[in-house]
């Protein structure tokens, strides 16, 4: 074959020369990998498909080419291994980088139990399997702990992206994911640091001391590497980062002083001649302790990672194409085929049944710990490098090695289906009309579902119905729902047959108690009824009669019947005779948070300190002083639509407090600075959304002069927003406020989820129900209905577990 390379004179080496036809094909060889990879990944985008799948098939078929594979045979085969170990470095790198090890020091959380676990079943699994199927001749129980260790890992890039780009990344089983992911891939690759540390693959030695010598020597080079990193490095970086603030261009000086740093940090672990130690675990290593805070650091994960997303990946999959020749594929042999079933099937079942095991402990459904396990069997591109170097350095036979990286590649295949299958189920979940106050229709029926617990809830439940109707055209509807708990002894008494009327009672509860309780509530609520009877008032009674596990479901379901747009919830503690809150019901906080997880509506919860007990709305000469206090987000929109019907009411005298952040201070100059790009759009759009909403509140109900009035708090901290809370203090008999949700990042609120008692409140509601607070205010907390198009943009923040 003609040579298709020059040689230079001066140093014998290799370098392209375009005049040669064979080199052309190099480079327009290159240029179609790009090219294909762009065109094939928009075709495969519906799918949710990553790069990874189609840099796979493209390289696949690429490096197979009878064409390719001689023009880069000979001295281009050793380039091109270079330039993918100096990639698989930049990569490991970038990876260890993006992980925090401090999460390794503290107290397991759930991402990590579940991390541990399905590590240990799959590890577990395939240790016991794999030495029978003969993947390899040569170090059979080396090779099977390595293969084990692979498949019980996780390719945490790879399955971060997946789950971000179909947008379930702010789901509660999305971040558990991502987090476990993140765990597993960090845990496996620190054994696959101690691994090549005992079981080096080069340079063996036939005497047991020199190999204990060497283990010794890379061994000390491990804890030199992470100490020298953990303590110099954030010095350094800290003081490179002082000297190059945001806003300004980074110094060129401090630019090549970091790199060099880096390459330092990476490398000295391979300086002594004895050592063997890995590059491209050495990097991971070296990135790994490195801080991953800071504008270098951010700078440095940004430019690599865009390098390696445009160039390296699709020359690295060429590259394994290359390596995975299909002519000495041997499509008939049986026995390969049963290692990739065997380990298709280890790695599948391993996961799955770690986390539905761990997940039944922490008490998540099995079909959604079932989806996790599928997820975290996602592998990357660390792991088919492991594969495609078995194969190059003939650890396992060509065969063999081609069926784990199909393995790999199908566990990232499948990915995108499951995580489809996740926001199917999610969906069903999430109520498909939108029924919330802010989106309600004029010409419709304002509805409310308004729970009761006992007869202590008559006054603020009628005081509710009040003020809520205001007089609105063309009228209101409200429930007044017993939520009763079934105990063994109420279930006894139990009769089959409606209780008439207006009631939904599929039985009859013939408890002396309960029956009386009941007759009260009925007494009082049908009095009111009668009362405003002719005045476009309907109040229908309800009964919630089941046990505290579901009595939830049966909530939401009959607010779903119902077509309501607001369930109101009693709060679980309840008044005792000084004015404070005793320690509550545990069963109705369990009920109170899994409406606000599933309801089909808004949801309100009313902490009732002195609401119940003030004179009655209806009564001639009453008076009612509300406020409702306005941040932003979903939330607080939606208790500005309730502030709006409440503000109908004559009797009612309403104000608008609306608390703005000062962006000129220091601290919220500070926030914006560390915020990424999609976080700052996410935040404008919040804001855009908040705006209008005011505005229009604005100018219906305060600028014309009515009866609403506006005040605003210009606040710098979460400290400044207590003591404006605290200002606010015995001033009104209730406050309105939003939970929180989907608020845009603010410092007004930050630190305050530090102090929660009752999280189900949000930040502001748990502050003003705290005991520092009057106890003559009543507090109305407020969300708004989650609804299904919130799958599918910025706000996917739903729950499945």
């Amino acid at each position: 074959m003609n040579t298709t390379t020059t040689k230079n004179v001066c140093g014998d080496k290799w370098y392209l020369n375009l005049d040669k036809p064979e080199e052309a094909l190099k480079f327009l060889g290159f240029i179609a990998i790009f090219v294909i990879r762009t065109l094939l990944h928009h075709l495969m985008k519906p799918l949710g498909q990553p790069y990874l799948t189609t840099d796979f098939a493209i390289g696949l078929i690429l490096g197979n080419l009878p064409k390719f594979r001689e023009a880069f045979s000979g001295p281009y085969s050793v380039t091109l291994n270079n330039i993918i170990e100096f990639g698989m470095i930049c990569h490991m790198f970038v990876m260890g980088l993006e992980m925090n090890p401090s999460v390794l020091l503290r107290p397991p959380t759930k991402d990590a139990f579940i991390a541990y676990t399905s590590m240990i079943t799959t590890f577990v699994l395939a240790f016991v399997t794999t030495p029978f199927l003969h993947y390899t001749k040569t170090g059979p129980y080396v090779f099977s702990l390595a293969l084990s260790l692979m498949a019980s890992s996780t390719g945490s890039p790879i399955l971060t992206r997946v789950i971000a780009n179909l947008k379930i990344r702010k789901s509660d089983l999305g971040k558990l994911a991502s987090a476990a992911g993140v765990h597993t891939d960090m845990i496996s690759t620190l054994f696959y640091c101690f691994g090549f540390i005992f079981f080096p693959t080069d340079k063996p030695l036939a005497r047991p001391l020199q190999r204990f010598f060497r283990a010794l020597l890379m061994f000390c080079l491990f804890l030199a590497q992470v100490t020298f990193t953990s303590i110099v490095s954030p010095i350094f970086l800290n003081w490179v980062n002082n000297e190059n603030p945001e806003g300004k261009p980074l110094k060129g000086s401090h630019l090549v002083m970091s790199l060099a740093f880096v390459v330092l940090i990476c490398s000295f672990p391979l300086w002594p001649a004895e050592s063997v130690y890995n590059p491209i675990l050495s990097a991971f290593t070296a990135g790994l302790f490195l801080p991953n805070q800071g504008r270098m650091s951010k700078w440095i994960i940004n430019k690599i990672n865009y390098l390696l997303s445009t160039v390296f990946y699709p020359i690295f999959f060429f590259w394994v194409g290359f390596i995975i020749h299909m002519r000495n594929f041997d499509i008939g042999d049986k026995m390969a085929w049963a290692k990739f079933f065997s380990l298709l099937g280890t790695v599948i079942i391993g996961k799955v049944t770690g986390t539905v095991l761990c997940g039944l402990l922490l008490g998540y459904h099995v079909p959604e710990t079932a989806s996790l396990g599928l997820l975290l069997t996602a592998k990357g591109h660390f792991h088919v490098y492991l594969a495609a170097l078995a194969i190059r350095t003939n650890r396992v036979k060509n065969t063999t090695g081609a069926m784990i990286i199909f393995v790999i590649v199908l566990t990232v295949i499948y990915s995108p289906f499951v995580v489809m299958d996740i926001i199917k189920r999610a969906r069903k979940r999430v109520p498909v009309h939108i029924m919330a106050l802010q989106w309600l229709d004029p010409t419709t029926e304002l509805r409310i579902l308004i729970g009761l617990h006992g007869p202590h809830n008559i006054g603020s439940t009628l005081n509710l119905m009040e003020i809520c109707h205001g007089g609105r055209e063309p009228g209101s509807i409200f429930y007044a729902t017993d939520m009763v708990e079934l105990t063994d002894e109420i279930a006894a008494t139990l009769k089959k047959g409606g209780g008439g009327g207006q009631s939904n009672d599929s039985v009859t509860v013939t408890d002396r108690s309960v029956a009386e309780m009941r007759e009260s509530i009925t007494a009082a609520v049908n009095g009111y009824g009668e009362l405003r009877n002719g005045q476009g008032v309907t109040v229908r009674r309800m009964l919630a009669l089941s046990t505290f596990m579901t009595m939830a479901q049966d909530v939401c379901g009959l607010a779903d019947e119902l077509m309501v747009s607001i369930i109101i919830l009693p709060f679980h503690k309840r008044l005792n005779p000084d004015g404070t809150l005793d320690s509550g019901n545990a069963g109705f906080r369990h009920v109170n948070r899994k409406i606000l997880k599933n309801a089909p509506c808004s949801v309100g919860i009313l902490v009732d300190r002195s609401f119940g007990q003030t004179e009655e709305a209806w009564r001639p000469g009453a008076s009612m002083a509300i406020a409702i206090i306005f941040i932003g987000g979903r939330d607080d929109r939606e208790a500005l639509a309730f502030a709006a019907q409440v503000a109908r009411h004559p009797v009612v005298k309403l104000k608008v407090i609306r608390f703005l952040e000062d962006k000129s201070s220091q601290n919220a100059q500070k926030r914006s600075s560390i915020l990424n790009r999609a976080s700052v759009v996410e935040q404008e759009e919040e804001m855009k959304l908040d705006d209008e909403c005011f505005a229009e509140f604005y100018e219906r109900y305060i600028a014309g002069g009515g009866r609403v009035s506006y005040m605003e708090k210009h606040l710098t901290n979460s400290s400044e927003t207590f003591t404006a809370l605290k200002s606010l203090d015995g001033e009104y008999g209730l406050v309105i406020v939003g939970r929180g949700g989907g608020r845009a990042s603010s410092g007004l609120t930050t630190g305050l989820n530090d102090w929660q008692q009752c999280p189900e409140l949000g930040p502001i509601g748990d502050v003003l129900s705290g005991s520092d607070f009057s106890h003559n205010t009543s507090m109305l907390i407020i969300q708004q209905q989650r609804t299904r198009g919130q799958l599918d943009g910025l706000h996917d923040d739903f729950n499945i577990l």
